[in-house]
């Protein structure tokens, strides 16, 4: 269902008929936006303090899935223009994710409220400006929130982003990696946070130090440090976050029946405390995404575009195997038609690698108070192409609302700087109000599948009921191999799960044949043929 302000744009012969009164250097910016596709409008072309409202600033739809940047200081426009193109994407029928932080994205589905300044907005670009709704998903991560509760399951969130949760260092993080791949050789499921203690708990006992000494040179005093952060992460309420069901990442690619994609947003502002966590927690939906799509290429218009709010927060402290991580998922899941904006105050937020990456920019003001924030706006106008403007008196001088813009073309090459006073969003700029939120939560179709949380039977339980099996005295002889060689005696965990009274836990491992689980990037992972896509 194409909007009406996102149909194909005008060809450049036909910009420079109806702007021929533009000078020279706005017609020649201005022609640079005429593309021939489909394309979102951001707005009205600035130039010697004027709008311009007939040099129409845009980005092909096409290009949405070579990634890019939305960036400014506080207060300057940012969470409104996420909203202006999630509009556009969802008329186009392109589902949308965004992170809410501040919660005031979930007026999405509402109807805009025209007032002086919205009209104002509307006439200096020409945007022929209707309160409009869209449709939307709300989510909030671990049920903390409104929304439909996000969970991963520990064995899916994976080790390398567990890791980064946890502020393990790089031999802590590959001790971890080593203890999933323990308890994913021994059919023991990590479920929620309880299931991981329990196996890291077990693996550091009397029972387990042989099982410890097999892992692969796992250090007894590192799998301690791990079992103290477990602990310490648990007593700082983060148990919600990881359980059953685990939500299926497939959900973000819905549309609605009328072909318009649906919005999801994921309340954040509840878990704003920490920050870490859900920043977190959105690499890997990103990373689950990228394990399960299909390969597409080139494509019309993008599967999904995803919005990374507080992208600095994903960086901060990273390890460089995350880094790499990062860096990897962004650069592939292109070809899987899936787009990523991150959403931060400066370029230099995002390692140079990942920046290099990000095709599509919008840069909102930037301040320059104190010698960092000039260095910091030096360094952001040199990541722009070359243009007639003094980017850093431009970019210090523009108003809420205005933006620094260049795009790729059709042909992927950079369009001309372009200072823009953008659209007004069409849907309701702040949030929807409690009693609407929670009536469409309750009557959101995904509600059932996800609300309630389901604690079966997994790793805790298993070895609880080992460890009530036997004496201490009984589980060393199991392992010290009497009655033959010690070479030839099978692990612990195996011994355990041949004998009568661990019966329960040989019956879960059988369920386990024909399972696999395979970790990818960030060493997350899934069930072969776990889902159907939407």
């Amino acid at each position: 269902m194409p909007d009406r302000e996102t149909m194909p744009s005008a060809s450049a012969p036909e910009v420079s008929a109806r702007a021929a009164a533009l000078p020279r250097e706005a017609l020649r910016i201005a022609a640079g936006y005429a593309f021939s596709g489909p394309a979102l409008q951001l707005g009205a072309l600035l130039w010697d303090g004027q709008c311009l409202p007939d040099a129409q600033v845009r980005v092909p739809l096409a290009m949405l899935n070579r990634h890019g940047l939305v960036a400014g200081a506080t207060g300057t426009g940012k969470t409104k223009t996420l909203q202006l193109i999630a509009e556009q994407l969802s008329a186009q029928g392109v589902p949308v994710f965004l992170a809410d932080i501040k919660g005031d994205l979930s007026g999405i589905a509402a109807p805009g409220r025209p007032d002086a300044r919205v009209e104002g907005r509307a006439v200096d670009v020409h945007q022929r400006w209707t309160a409009t709704g869209f449709p939307a998903e709300y989510y909030a991560l671990g049920g903390i929130g409104r929304g439909i509760p996000v969970r991963a399951t520990v064995t899916g969130f994976g080790p390398v982003l567990l890791s980064k949760v946890l502020r393990l260092n790089r031999t802590q993080e590959q001790s971890l990696a080593l203890i999933f791949h323990y308890a994913d050789s021994k059919g023991l499921e990590l479920i929620d946070l309880k299931d991981l203690r329990a196996v890291v708990t077990f693996l550091t006992s009397d029972e387990g130090k042989p099982e410890l000494r097999r892992v692969g040179g796992l250090p007894a005093a590192t799998a301690g440090v791990i079992l103290r952060s477990l602990t310490a992460f648990e007593a700082q309420g983060a148990s919600g976050f990881f359980g059953e069901p685990e939500f299926d990442t497939g959900e973000l690619l819905r549309t609605a029946e009328d072909g318009r994609g649906v919005v999801s947003v994921l309340e954040l502002s509840a878990v704003q405390e920490r920050p870490q966590l859900f920043s977190t927690f959105l690499m890997w939906l990103l990373a689950d995404l990228f394990h399960d799509l299909p390969e597409l290429g080139d494509v019309d218009k993008p599967r999904l575009v995803f919005f990374l709010d507080e992208a600095h927060l994903l960086f901060d402290d990273a390890s460089e195997a995350f880094l790499e991580s990062i860096t990897q998922t962004v650069r592939l899941i292109r070809s899987k038609g899936v787009g990523v904006f991150f959403v931060t105050q400066t370029p230099e937020d995002v390692p140079a690698d990942v920046l290099a990456q990000l095709g599509n920019r919008v840069q909102h003001a930037l301040r320059a108070f104190t010698p960092d924030d000039q260095k910091a706006l030096s360094a952001t106008v040199k990541t722009f192409p070359k243009s007639p403007y003094d980017l850093e008196e431009v970019l210090t001088g523009l108003g809420t609302g205005e933006a620094v813009v260049t795009v790729l073309s059709e042909k992927g090459a950079p369009t001309p700087v372009a200072a823009t006073r953008l659209r007004a969003p069409e849907s309701l700029m702040g949030p929807l109000g409690q009693e609407a939120l929670e009536r469409a939560v309750a009557q959101s179709p995904l509600h059932e599948r996800y609300a309630r949380a389901v604690d079966r039977e997994s790793a805790y339980e298993r070895l609880e009921r080992g460890r009530g099996a036997k004496g201490p005295d009984e589980m060393r002889d199991a392992v010290s191999g009497r009655g033959g060689r010690a070479e030839e005696q099978p692990s612990m965990a195996e011994r355990v799960a041949e004998s009568g009274v661990f019966r329960s836990l040989a019956r879960s491992v059988g369920t386990q044949i024909g399972r696999e689980i395979t970790r990818s990037l960030f060493g997350t992972a899934r069930r072969s043929g776990r889902r159907s896509r939407r």
